[in-house]
């Protein structure tokens, strides 16, 4: 892993594994702003997953999401499966992020200004996970190394035919 990965990733990671902490400390505060989100959110899980057991308790989610971030950012901070740890915290960002800075509904202008300043850090946090989600290391990922097995199987085939063909030939001049 380069310099810039062992320095980005656990800094990355910090802000969830810090929220994380506070979310469970705070569950009963933030199940309140979550509320509004998780309203319009549980009704489409049960739609895309009528068999899943989903939680109707705002708090419940609200230690739920608060787990997921922290093993996540664990995971992203460590270097251990960072890929799938991008994509969770991604996951788990958008409904924190809808429940936690919803500055359009705020009146006073400075609390409004606060918001905003932290729905958009947010946002480009978003950003850099989903970098982290797609991030490779320098290595050949899983749709590049299919498009390679099936460009080789092609190939294979390719060849396996021509010499089908010849010795097709060869057999006719020598029967013949």
């Amino acid at each position: 892993m380069t310099i810039s990965r062992t320095i980005a990733r656990p800094l990355l990671a910090s802000m969830f594994v810090m929220g994380a902490v506070n979310a469970f400390k705070n569950s009963s505060g933030h199940a309140i702003k979550a509320k509004p989100v998780t309203d319009r959110l549980v009704p489409l899980l049960e739609k895309v997953a009528p068999q899943a057991p989903i939680p109707h308790d705002p708090e419940t989610l609200v230690r739920i999401n608060a787990g997921a971030q922290l093993l996540a950012g664990l995971g992203l901070a460590t270097g251990r499966a960072p890929r799938l740890s991008g994509a969770v915290l991604a996951g788990s960002l958008i409904p924190t992020t809808f429940a936690g800075h919803r500055y359009w509904e705020e009146s006073d202008p400075a609390m409004k200004a606060n918001q905003r300043i932290h729905f958009f850090k947010n946002l480009s946090m978003l950003g850099g996970l989903l970098l982290a989600s797609v991030d490779t290391e320098g290595q050949p990922g899983v749709a590049w190394r299919a498009r390679r097995a099936a460009a080789d199987v092609r190939r294979e085939a390719r060849h396996l035919r021509k010499t089908a063909k010849l010795e097709a030939r060869l057999a006719r001049k020598s029967v013949g």
